[in-house]
């Protein structure tokens, strides 16, 4: 049965509505922003830890709650809720978030990173291309799901992406296609890496096995060395 987050410590309207997140902030108090958008897992330790790498790299993290609180503990509850989100909604959630991060006094620059996973990854996408200017760089990982768009015509953002050859969920060949609708659809820089593993290996709690923690690592320090780069 699904648990709730104990992770939640910011609040930010989004459509007239109250939502929630979690925001980690570096050492030195102020920094560039980035949205770190979470898996169908919830908002769990794992994306509180990411939120806090990213803070301890020198970056204001927000990863915004899209599950209203809730944590799935095996695939069946992570997939019912993860239906349970319609695109929409999790879009207008997203913004509302880009707009709390940007106004924030924190935050350097006039533009916002944004890194995610699994679902995550799809919404990044679907960010970029929503937020246009505001997004100056966006880091999918393995991107499935209902966030994933159909247009990448409104990406202004560059784009690299980390995606798995053994992925059973988002097979590779996809990955390369939409790498390609990306470049072609926007003009943006798109860099897509590929490494031999299975879906979520970024993850080190993923609670299928599927961490891979030598491509984890590579991955990593490629996504945040891109953030640093291209966030202004």
């Amino acid at each position: 049965m699904a648990s709730q987050t104990p992770h939640q410590n910011v609040s930010f309207p989004s459509e007239g509505q109250g939502a929630h997140g979690y925001l980690a902030l570096p050492e030195g108090g102020k920094g560039p922003g980035v949205i770190v958008i979470q898996e169908w897992w919830g908002l769990t330790d794992h994306i509180r830890d990411v939120a806090d790498r990213l803070a301890a790299a020198g970056f204001v993290a927000l990863a915004p709650d899209l599950f209203g609180g809730s944590v799935a503990h095996d695939g069946a509850e992570a997939s019912e809720m993860m239906s349970k989100l319609p695109e929409e909604l999790g879009a207008k959630l997203l913004a509302g978030a880009v707009d709390y991060l940007l106004g924030l006094e924190a935050v350097t620059g006039s533009t916002a990173g944004t890194i995610g996973f699994c679902m995550g990854g799809g919404f990044v996408l679907a960010l970029a291309a929503q937020q246009g200017e505001k997004i100056s760089a966006a880091v999918p990982f393995y991107g499935v799901g209902q966030g994933v768009p159909q247009s990448y015509s409104g990406v202004r953002a560059k784009i690299q992406g980390h995606y798995a050859n053994e992925d059973s969920s988002y097979p590779v060949a996809k990955a390369h296609a939409q790498e390609a609708q990306i470049r072609q659809e926007s003009g943006a820089e798109v860099t897509f890496h590929y490494y031999d593993a299975p879906h979520a290996f970024h993850n080190d709690a993923n609670p299928s096995g599927n961490y891979r923690p030598e491509a984890a690592r590579v991955a990593w320090g490629r996504a945040v060395d891109f953030l640093r780069q291209n966030i202004s």
